[in-house]
Protein backbone atom coordinates (compact mmCIF):
# COMPACT_ATOMS: atom_id res chain seq x y z
CA UNK A 1 0.00 0.00 0.00
CA UNK A 2 1.48 3.43 -0.91
CA UNK A 3 2.73 5.52 1.99
CA UNK A 4 0.29 8.38 1.29
CA UNK A 5 -2.66 6.00 1.31
CA UNK A 6 -1.54 4.45 4.61
CA UNK A 7 -1.16 7.90 6.16
CA UNK A 8 -4.64 8.87 4.97
CA UNK A 9 -6.16 5.75 6.52
CA UNK A 10 -4.34 6.47 9.78
CA UNK A 11 -5.65 10.07 9.71
CA UNK A 12 -9.20 8.79 9.25
CA UNK A 13 -8.91 6.82 12.47
CA UNK A 14 -7.60 9.90 14.29
CA UNK A 15 -10.54 12.17 13.44
CA UNK A 16 -12.61 10.76 16.30
CA UNK A 17 -13.78 13.65 18.46
CA UNK A 18 -13.06 12.78 22.06
CA UNK A 19 -15.77 13.32 24.62
CA UNK A 20 -14.89 14.85 28.00
CA UNK A 21 -14.40 11.48 29.69
CA UNK A 22 -12.06 10.22 26.97
CA UNK A 23 -10.06 13.46 27.01
CA UNK A 24 -9.82 13.27 30.79
CA UNK A 25 -8.51 9.70 30.73
CA UNK A 26 -5.98 10.48 28.00
CA UNK A 27 -4.70 13.43 30.02
CA UNK A 28 -4.45 11.21 33.15
CA UNK A 29 -2.39 8.64 31.23
CA UNK A 30 -0.07 11.24 29.75
CA UNK A 31 0.41 12.91 33.14
CA UNK A 32 1.17 9.55 34.73
CA UNK A 33 3.98 8.80 32.29
CA UNK A 34 5.20 12.42 32.03
CA UNK A 35 8.08 11.82 34.42
CA UNK A 36 11.42 10.45 33.17
CA UNK A 37 11.64 7.62 35.71
CA UNK A 38 7.99 6.58 35.31
CA UNK A 39 8.42 6.58 31.53
CA UNK A 40 11.50 4.37 31.87
CA UNK A 41 9.65 2.03 34.26
CA UNK A 42 6.79 1.68 31.79
CA UNK A 43 9.27 1.01 28.97
CA UNK A 44 10.81 -1.87 30.96
CA UNK A 45 7.36 -3.23 31.85
CA UNK A 46 6.50 -3.21 28.14
CA UNK A 47 9.18 -5.87 27.77
CA UNK A 48 8.54 -7.96 30.88
CA UNK A 49 7.02 -8.09 34.35
CA UNK A 50 9.46 -7.08 37.05
CA UNK A 51 9.91 -6.56 40.79
CA UNK A 52 10.99 -3.28 42.39
CA UNK A 53 14.57 -4.27 43.19
CA UNK A 54 15.22 -5.49 39.66
CA UNK A 55 13.67 -2.34 38.19
CA UNK A 56 15.77 -0.14 40.48
CA UNK A 57 18.96 -1.99 39.57
CA UNK A 58 18.27 -1.87 35.83
CA UNK A 59 17.34 1.81 35.89
CA UNK A 60 20.14 2.82 38.25
CA UNK A 61 17.63 4.38 40.63
CA UNK A 62 16.94 4.23 44.33
CA UNK A 63 14.50 1.43 45.18
CA UNK A 64 12.37 3.73 47.37
CA UNK A 65 11.99 6.24 44.54
CA UNK A 66 11.09 3.48 42.06
CA UNK A 67 8.46 2.22 44.54
CA UNK A 68 6.99 5.72 44.79
CA UNK A 69 6.80 6.00 41.00
CA UNK A 70 5.20 2.55 40.74
CA UNK A 71 2.57 3.64 43.27
CA UNK A 72 1.66 6.59 41.04
CA UNK A 73 1.43 4.30 38.00
CA UNK A 74 -0.73 1.85 40.00
CA UNK A 75 -3.04 4.61 41.21
CA UNK A 76 -3.40 5.74 37.58
CA UNK A 77 -4.48 2.24 36.61
CA UNK A 78 -1.52 1.70 34.30
CA UNK A 79 0.32 -0.94 36.33
CA UNK A 80 -0.81 -4.06 38.16
CA UNK A 81 0.95 -5.67 41.10
CA UNK A 82 0.88 -9.38 41.93
CA UNK A 83 2.41 -10.98 44.99
CA UNK A 84 4.65 -13.91 44.02
CA UNK A 85 6.43 -15.46 46.95
CA UNK A 86 8.03 -12.62 48.88
CA UNK A 87 8.04 -10.26 45.91
CA UNK A 88 5.63 -7.76 44.44
CA UNK A 89 5.79 -8.22 40.66
CA UNK A 90 4.62 -5.35 38.48
CA UNK A 91 3.10 -5.61 35.02
CA UNK A 92 1.32 -3.34 32.58
CA UNK A 93 -2.40 -3.08 33.23
CA UNK A 94 -2.98 -1.28 29.95
CA UNK A 95 -1.46 -3.16 26.99
CA UNK A 96 -1.91 -0.17 24.66
CA UNK A 97 0.86 1.59 26.59
CA UNK A 98 3.35 -0.51 24.66
CA UNK A 99 2.07 0.95 21.39
CA UNK A 100 2.20 4.46 22.86
CA UNK A 101 5.80 3.97 24.02
CA UNK A 102 6.76 2.55 20.61
CA UNK A 103 5.20 5.55 18.83
CA UNK A 104 6.94 8.05 21.08
CA UNK A 105 10.24 6.23 20.69
CA UNK A 106 9.82 6.28 16.92
CA UNK A 107 9.23 10.03 16.98
CA UNK A 108 12.39 10.62 18.99
CA UNK A 109 14.68 8.03 17.41
CA UNK A 110 13.62 8.73 13.84
CA UNK A 111 13.60 12.48 14.47
CA UNK A 112 10.06 12.99 13.25
CA UNK A 113 8.73 14.76 16.33
CA UNK A 114 9.86 18.22 15.30
CA UNK A 115 10.49 18.80 18.99
CA UNK A 116 13.49 20.79 20.04
CA UNK A 117 15.41 20.06 23.25
CA UNK A 118 14.37 22.19 26.18
CA UNK A 119 16.84 24.77 27.44
CA UNK A 120 17.50 22.77 30.61
CA UNK A 121 17.94 19.43 28.85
Amino acid sequence: MPKAHTAARRADRMTHAFDDAECGRIVEILKAIAHPLRLRVVAVLCERDENVSSLAAELGANQTIVSQQLRILRMSGLVNVDRKGGFAVYSLAEPHLQTLIECMTGCVVEGRSGLRPTRGG
